[in-house]
């Protein structure tokens, strides 16, 4: 049965203020359309977690610094609709842009740091776009527990710290990255490179796994990292934007401290951005 969509905060608030009348407890996973099975691994875990699940379709304005980009983003609710009904999603909430922003709208969250390298520094603004929305969304929903992918590592890094800092009441569970047989993992995006371009798209992974393995086993990390945008170079990228390691939480150049780090990548292919992370 497909999800019911509701486009006005007045509506979703009926409904889930009558799940929460019952106890029951509510799951919220962000997205902006386009699904795949990434975003359909989100619903699920929400459905394991909780008694009612929102999934918000909502392609974001204000996280977008590159306007061609924002136009050029699918919109495809009808065919996420009948995705969210093989998993069992209560309710999509799909409104239109002046219910988020209405005339007048004025208020920006920023979340300094941990926004300010890697993706911040390549995209002006894009992290507060997205603190924005997602603050708008954790209160207009009033989710208990909401859904993000790791794929997006930065972003669950600004959303946790924003959680924190703000003492909203959302517990943020970041669920493990999707990927294709190849390793590329999976996004809206990848279904713009073309059939003869995609074949490639998986060296990113396979470089990043094999630079991290080099240094677990005590390669000179700047080396280990050069040569592998080398090696995306030679695959057919066009251009490696940025390959760091970095301490996991704060996203800081890494330290001998001890902490967590984490290996992170932007390149374009066939005028496809594609970012990817993974564990070190």
């Amino acid at each position: 049965m497909t999800p019911k969509i509701v486009r006005t905060v007045a509506d979703l608030r009926q409904h889930v203020r009558a799940w929460k009348a019952t106890g029951e407890m509510v799951g919220v996973v962000p997205t902006m359309g386009a699904l795949h099975d990434g975003h359909l691994s989100l619903a699920r875990a929400a459905k394991r977690d909780c008694e009612r699940v929102i999934t918000t379709i909502f392609v974001n304005p204000k996280q977008f610094n590159n306007p061609e980009d924002l136009l050029k983003y699918p919109r495809t609710e009808a065919a996420d609709a009948a995705l969210l009904a093989t998993v069992g999603v209560d309710l999509i909430f799909a409104p239109p842009p002046e219910e988020v922003y209405p005339e007048g709208y004025s208020t920006t969250i920023t979340v300094a740091g941990v926004s300010e390298p890697l993706e911040g520094a390549m995209r002006p603004g894009h992290f507060d776009g997205v603190a924005t929305v997602v603050t708008k969304l954790f209160g207009m929903t009033m989710a208990d527990r909401a859904y993000f992918g790791q794929k997006d590592w930065q972003q669950l890094q600004v959303v946790q710290k924003m959680v924190r800092d703000l003492n909203i009441p959302v517990h943020v569970v970041g669920c493990e990255t999707i990927r294709e047989a190849d390793g590329l993992a999976m996004s809206s995006r990848n279904a713009r490179l073309r059939a003869d371009m995609r074949p490639r798209a998986g060296a990113l992974y396979v470089a990043m796994t094999k630079a991290a393995e080099s240094i677990r086993n005590g390669a000179d990390p700047i080396q280990s990292l050069n040569l592998a945008a080398s090696e995306l170079i030679a695959a057919g990228f066009e251009r490696v934007e940025y390959i760091d390691l970095r301490d996991a939480a704060t996203l800081l150049p890494v330290s001998n401290s001890g902490s967590a780090r984490r290996m992170l990548a932007a390149a374009w292919l066939d005028g496809v951005r594609l970012i990817d992370n993974i564990p070190v």
